[in-house]
């Protein structure tokens, strides 16, 4: 029996500089960092999410050849993989403090679909919608 999904995961360019985005700017702990050989396994979590795992992975090898992982990284680059989400109970603040630790956005908070949310990506150009749920939820009671 499935009992749910453990952990996600990003393709990053550099897994040291994904470690400084994830924990440093967003607020992230990592969960699990081990190396064997050139392959390191690196987890984070949102500290209020902690059944939640996401992978930051380095394309290459032993699992990709040279030339899928320069494609991979153009793609994610591109800003072509589908966002992740993140949920907030304040877009505005949350946009503030985070634009403030150095997130850069690529949309300011904009309120549609009776929420707020904005737009970021990360270092390697993964793409992140963040969404406030405190405005949803007003708007359905």
């Amino acid at each position: 029996m499935m009992t749910g999904i453990n952990t996600a995961a990003l393709y990053v360019r550099d897994q040291d500089e994904a470690v400084s985005f994830y924990v440093e700017k967003l607020g992230f702990v990592i969960h699990t960092d081990i190396r064997n050989g050139d392959y390191r396994w690196l987890t984070v979590q949102h500290p209020k999410q902690p059944s939640f795992q996401l992978g930051l992975i380095k394309p290459g090898p032993p699992v990709h050849d040279v030339k899928t992982a320069q494609t991979l990284h153009e793609i994610v680059a591109k800003g072509a993989m589908p966002p992740m989400v993140l949920m907030v109970d304040n877009c505005q603040s949350a946009y503030e403090h985070m634009s403030a630790s150095g997130v850069e956005f690529t949309q300011t908070p904009t309120a549609r679909y009776g929420t707020v949310d904005a737009g970021f990506r990360d270092p390697s150009g993964n793409g992140w919608k963040m969404i406030e749920t405190s405005s949803k939820s007003q708007s359905r009671s």
